[in-house]
């Protein structure tokens, strides 16, 4: 299956709210939420998309023809690629009700493993959630990383078990989530944390701990404190905060920060392998997925997602060669105009 037949069967079937653009660069759904869209008018998810192509590629083809090594390892695992699927909630909400929370995961994290890369999974207010999603992880051999959504800790320390029992290599919290309106006014309250609060849920955690959600060098610094191993720079794809800088525009000054002290991810409107490869010279370590994985499910299952990863991996493996990175070490700020 080809992307564009994924595009073409996703339309009928993903709700009303998302349009499976061929391009998905948040200008159709805006701020439309339930749905796709960013927060307040929008501006910040569009705003993602942008930045990454206002950057250009130095193009060098003097260099020995060989095909590039596109793998990264993490956290003692090898990947086929540096790009992985980011976690989506809700998906019969915000996109068409043709998948469950459960369904979804259950078709994404088992093809992803399949495929050489690995799914981040979502967390909801609806407990099954988090144990369908640890489930799949657990089928695909621990090749999976469920996120966490900020809780209090009594609930945090409850979904931590379902991580453990999952065998997942590493855990994730998307702390930036503490912009949702459900999270806001629990009890025990749930959002933000402080160092001291994120140092004991890492300790829970007991594995490589991914505090996504980062997006000052000052906040890279707390999270590397509290004894994260990555992070992820990200704006939660602008759900949670408008008028927000785009990822591209804050990834430097975090590599230079905490760079070769921790792995740093970054997600938020990258779309191509061309983008990958922007983001791996600026200093990211790998990169996160997460809205056309929703298309790629809901257009094709399994075949859509290996369209998907296919058509990244394939631009990325071209960039590399035009660019002369024949490892992703290669790739470097100088191939960056």
């Amino acid at each position: 299956m080809k992307w564009q037949e994924v595009l073409e069967n996703a339309r009928p079937v993903i709700g009303d709210r998302c349009k499976a653009c061929a391009v998905c660069n948040g200008r159709a759904c805006t701020n439309k939420m339930p749905g796709p869209g960013a927060k307040g008018v929008g501006d910040t998810a569009i705003r993602n998309y942008d930045a990454w192509q206002d950057i250009r590629i130095n193009m060098d083809t003097i260099h020995e023809n060989d095909t590039p090594d596109t793998s990264v390892e993490l956290f003692g695992r090898k990947f086929r690629y540096p790009f992985f699927a980011g976690p989506v909630g809700a998906v019969n909400l915000h996109y068409g009700d043709r998948y469950s929370d459960v369904s979804y995961n259950n078709v994404l994290v088992a093809e992803c493993a399949k495929e050489g890369i690995a799914a981040f999974t979502g967390d909801g207010t609806n407990a099954d959630v988090m144990k369908a999603a640890t489930e799949a992880i657990r089928a695909a051999g621990g090749a999976g990383i469920p996120t966490v959504k900020p809780w209090g800790a009594d609930v945090v320390r409850e979904k931590m078990k379902l991580v453990k029992e999952s065998g997942a290599f590493a855990v994730a919290m998307d702390i930036d989530a503490a912009g949702l309106p459900f999270l806001k006014g629990l009890n025990p309250p749930a959002g933000a944390k402080s160092v001291e609060e994120l140092k004991a849920i890492i300790t829970e955690a007991g594995r490589p701990f991914i505090v996504k959600g980062v997006m000052t060098a000052g906040g890279a610094k707390k999270a590397r404190e509290a004894g994260a191993s990555a992070i992820i720079v990200s704006n939660h794809g602008g759900r949670v905060l408008d008028q927000c800088p785009a990822t591209a525009e804050v990834l430097g000054d975090i590599a230079e920060e905490v760079g070769g002290t921790m792995k740093i991810l970054v997600d938020g409107g990258i779309r191509s392998g061309v983008d990958v490869f922007k983001a791996l010279a600026m200093g990211a370590d790998a990169v996160l997925i997460a809205r056309p994985f929703v298309t790629a499910v809901y257009g094709g299952a399994e075949e859509g997602i290996d369209a998907l990863i296919s058509k990244i991996g394939e631009e990325l493996s071209d960039t590399m060669s035009m660019c002369g990175a024949k490892e992703l070490k290669d790739i470097n700020e100088d191939m960056l105009w």
